[in-house]
């Protein structure tokens, strides 16, 4: 008897359905939602094809300012305007694309984009010039002239810009065809010439000033260590679940990158205003960020302290230390001088602090006075008052330079 050819010759089973797969015109299992289907769905994940997912690569958080578009429009144009007479006929394609990678959202970054931009043209044009007299204008001289390119930047430890800029003009001057002294100029000329149009543009338009992210990092930083005291005087002075100590330690710890973002703005916030002519006028009020931010970094590390201390060493009996009334109220008031530092600081744009400040007087006005606390509590406490210690002397410093409201 011949075998039947329907059934499996090795003794693996066949899916069900699967004979009638073919008969019926569906997957394997006789129908589109069988077996194979359902393993189809498996092995393809349907959100890695999603527009959104995709969007989310290509677009930014954030709009360019609107304001920057309209200096680098510009720049190109001026750049075209002023170079097309110089090339005679020819289209000042280098001109308008260094003016636009030049005009960037600081003075300082536009210099520095527009010498990187001027020395990788010049290495790259004269690159692809001596290429182009060696081997001719074969097409394999433009892919060597971009390795060779590379290869030389990379030697010369150059920055990004100019790396990628030298085998970008050293391709495009082979692929014109022009390997004749003069054109090699030009392309020099042309690319001198805009790279300083787009740096006269941005220093003379409103040349930008990043001083109000500056203004709001510090404020916010300031108003959440503010509430972190208050949180730290409100379980110590009643009793708490586990669940609100460990929220607390988690918006404690909450503070360091809100106060790396601080610095990484502040850093932003010095870089606009280098070789800008508003800087005298806004240099003090950097300045004042940056000694308000300082004082704000000790009492981040000091107040995140204090938080991990009183989780690990918290226990119900602890409200009823003598000494805990005491830190409670050195908390309370430190929180009060804080969010008074932060009011008059006067940060334009910045927010106020959540709790308003209902006495404009400082708080922490007398010594601070350190009690023996009992035998049972004296590791936690004795850590808090060396805390507070250290936030009592920089917040009376600050007190006392900073002007009334008024």
């Amino acid at each position: 008897m011949k075998p039947d050819k329907s059934l499996p010759l090795t003794g693996e089973r066949r899916p069900r359905g699967a004979g009638s797969a073919r008969a019926s015109g569906g997957t394997p299992g006789g129908s589109p939602g069988g077996w194979w289907g359902r393993f189809r769905v498996r092995r393809m994940n349907v959100s890695a094809f999603s527009p959104e997912r995709y969007a989310r690569l290509i677009l930014s958080t954030s709009r360019v300012p609107f304001l920057q578009v309209v200096k680098t429009s510009a720049a190109a144009i001026l750049a075209w305007i002023a170079t097309a007479p110089l090339l005679q006929g020819q289209i000042p394609l280098f001109a308008v694309i260094a003016a636009i990678l030049v005009v960037q959202p600081s003075v300082n970054q536009s210099f520095g984009k527009a010498l990187e931009r001027c020395v990788g043209v010049v290495i790259g044009v004269v690159l692809a010039y001596f290429v182009g007299v060696v081997f001719g204008s074969n097409s394999w001289a433009v892919l060597l002239a971009v390795i060779v390119a590379l290869m030389l930047a990379w030697a010369l430890r150059l920055g990004p810009t100019s790396s990628v800029q030298i085998p970008i003009s050293a391709m495009l001057v082979l692929a014109l065809g022009a390997t004749a002294p003069g054109y090699a100029v030009n392309r020099i000329l042309e690319t001198v010439i805009g790279a300083l149009i787009g740096v006269g543009v941005n220093l003379l338009i409103v040349p930008p000033v990043a001083l109000q992210p500056v203004h709001e990092a510090v404020a916010r930083l300031g108003n959440e260590v503010s509430g972190i005291l208050d949180s730290l005087a409100r379980i110590l002075s009643s009793p708490t679940t586990a669940n609100e100590r460990t929220t607390m330690l988690v918006e404690a710890r909450l503070l360091t990158p809100m106060r790396a973002k601080a610095a990484a703005a502040l850093a932003a916030g010095e870089e606009s205003l280098k070789y800008n002519p508003r800087r005298s006028v806004h240099r003090d009020l950097l300045e004042a960020d940056g000694t308000l931010l300082a004082m704000l970094s000790i009492l981040v590390t000091r107040v995140v302290g204090m938080a991990r201390g009183v989780v690990d060493h918290y226990d119900e009996s602890l409200p009823e230390e003598p000494l805990v009334a005491e830190v409670v109220s050195e908390l309370r008031r430190a929180s009060h001088d804080l969010r008074l530092v932060i009011q008059n600081a006067d940060l334009p744009g910045a927010t106020g602090p959540s709790v308003p400040v209902l006495d404009d007087l400082p708080a922490l006005t007398a010594p601070l006075t350190i009690a023996r606390p009992s035998s049972e509590h004296w590791v936690l406490l004795g850590f808090l008052l060396e805390d507070l210690r250290r936030i009592h002397e920089e917040l009376v410093d600050a007190t006392a330079d900073a002007p009334p409201e008024g």
